[in-house]
């Protein structure tokens, strides 16, 4: 697939344009709500939840101010001009907000702009803030390119100007995809960024700050202000304005390896309760992405959903945090909750079997055969490192690989991030102590901006085997020393093919797998 196509050609050339219109300072004061003046959007827009038909289109204002979206095919906005009504934006949603457009053209660059206005004088607009994306398309034929990663800002690594921000987002924009599957960990609510952190070499890492970055979060302005922070960095303002957004949750959204009915044994924190932590997160969340069942407080919204791609692809954003049952050491020989839940398991089993998709990518915030520690005797994610057969939350998912082989739904791919290295692990039955699946890869990503890690150690149930890992020697190193990891899936319109490359910032491709449409024990 080629890396400019040709009706996002205009689009590039105006990027420049679109940058400067989202510049703001390196830090922003408090948002200021006297009566003079034009309400203003310096976070940027974002859009998100894009189908054939549709779109989310998201903002934040500095002030109390209404929401209008204006759509046109061209960037110029000189023709076919449509005027999309949108929400008061006010304190009770952060000054935050969504529009849905509806009745858009498929496989179009649509283009956009945000337009605020004063509620009591609708007269007085803000400069407009521009933003653009492709509805997907109708028919196969159109290829479809995405990235994924996951891990931004933390382990204390902020936007260093220094070092030009978050870059590695302006060389995935230059990359053009489609959208951005971001794996989670999407802020660092337990994780403060101090002006300077020292590094073994003698040099210091500089970081803006802010207040709410000053210490852990617990209130719910402070869980905003951690999803504030990361759009101060021009980078990923322009980014978001150019390429749409799936956004899962992880741990790091709340505090780490968190879990329902969790009391946490933590002095920074004066709230103990981490279910009240994670409400309070899951509301800054729903502001701050276009995701809509979940703004408002809306008890029926969930993280977990699929985003549908045209016939090529459906992604299966998992929620592997909020259903789970307590972190253990995972021997249990019984265990209906697991990491998923049984309701979500459910969902996942079903729309599984209902797709009709070349490609069904499983987007889980967390690895299968990674064994990932929570202290000395418990285990955070689903591998417990008893290479025998499954137990505690491998039960659930043998009994997931089960149905998908029986059910014989090809073409799964599980996509994941939070372990801060990459790399191509390939599952397959004649190496596992549970053989009653089909083999797939499971394809790790990460960190995008946060501390570099050594590779963890493979579970050996599902039969694991890494075919490639690039990963920090030593824990923690910096985003200078070691820097991010994204990943590029690419699927030819014609062939149906898909290719995955784990990339480096600056570093080009580490890793190419293709993989052949229809086809078992890949």
């Amino acid at each position: 697939m080629p890396l400019d196509r040709p009706d996002r050609r205009s689009l590039l050339r105006g990027s420049l344009v679109v940058s400067a219109a989202l510049a703001v300072p390196t830090a922003l004061p408090a948002p200021a709500f006297a009566r003079s003046g034009r309400p203003a959007a310096p976070w940027g827009v974002q859009s998100g939840e894009v189908t054939a038909h549709s779109a989310t289109v998201w903002t934040r204002a500095d002030r109390p101010a209404r929401m209008y979206v204006e759509t046109s095919p061209s960037e110029t906005f000189r023709y076919a001009v449509r005027r999309h009504p949108g929400p008061l934006l006010g304190p009770a949603t952060d000054f935050t907000g969504t529009t849905t457009l509806h009745a858009l053209p498929p496989g179009r660059q649509i283009h956009y702009r945000v337009v605020l206005a004063d509620p009591d004088d609708p007269r007085r607009t803000g400069e407009p803030v521009c933003g653009s994306f492709r509805t997907v398309p109708a028919g196969r034929r159109t290829g479809i390119r995405f990235h994924w990663s996951g891990d931004l800002a933390g382990q204390g690594w902020g936007i260093n100007p220094d070092r030009g921000g978050y870059r590695v987002f302006e060389e995935m924009r230059r990359r053009d995809p489609d959208f951005f599957l971001f794996s989670g960990d999407t802020v660092y609510a337990d994780g403060p960024v101090q002006a300077a952190v020292p590094r073994p070499d003698g040099s210091v890492w500089r970081n803006i700050t802010t207040e709410e970055k000053a210490k852990v979060a617990e209130t719910l302005a402070e869980f905003r202000g951690n999803f504030r922070y990361n759009l101060l960095d021009a980078n990923l303002r322009a980014f978001n304005a150019q390429v749409p957004v799936i956004a899962q949750w992880d741990d790091h959204e709340v505090r780490n390896n968190w879990y329902p009915g969790q009391l946490l044994d933590d002095p920074r924190y004066t709230v103990k309760e981490a279910d009240v932590l994670a409400a309070r997160a899951r509301q800054a969340f729903s502001e701050y992405f276009p995701v809509t069942d979940l703004r408002g407080g809306r008890t029926e919204g969930r993280m977990y959903r699929v985003a549908h791609h045209g016939p090529l692809l459906d992604v299966f954003v998992l929620d592997m945090r909020t259903h789970r049952n307590a972190n253990s050491p995972g021997r249990q020989s019984d265990d209906p909750v697991g990491i998923l839940g049984d309701e979500q398991l459910g969902w996942l089993k079903r729309e599984l079997a209902r797709s009709r998709a070349t490609w069904k990518v499983i987007a889980a915030d967390m690895p299968l055969g990674i064994v990932i520690p929570d202290g000395s005797v418990n285990f955070e994610a689903v591998a417990q490192g008893d290479p025998g057969a499954p137990l505690g939350r491998e039960l659930q998912i043998a009994d997931l690989l089960r149905y998908v082989k029986h059910r014989r739904i090809t073409g799964t791919v599980w996509l994941t991030a939070d372990v801060h290295y990459t790399a191509a692990n390939h599952y397959a039955p004649e190496r596992a102590a549970f053989g009653d699946f089909e083999p797939f890869w499971e394809f790790v990503s990460g960190p995008i901006n946060a501390g570099g890690f050594p590779h963890g150690r493979l579970d050996a149930t599902f039969g694991p085997q890494t075919v490639y890992v690039q990963s920090a020697p030593v824990a923690n190193m910096s985003p200078a020393e070691n820097p991010p990891y994204y990943g590029e899936v690419d699927i030819d319109g014609d062939s149906g093919e898909l290719t995955v490359r784990l990339r480096r910032e600056g570093g080009g491709v580490l890793f190419t797998q293709t993989l052949q449409p229809g086809r078992v024990g890949q």
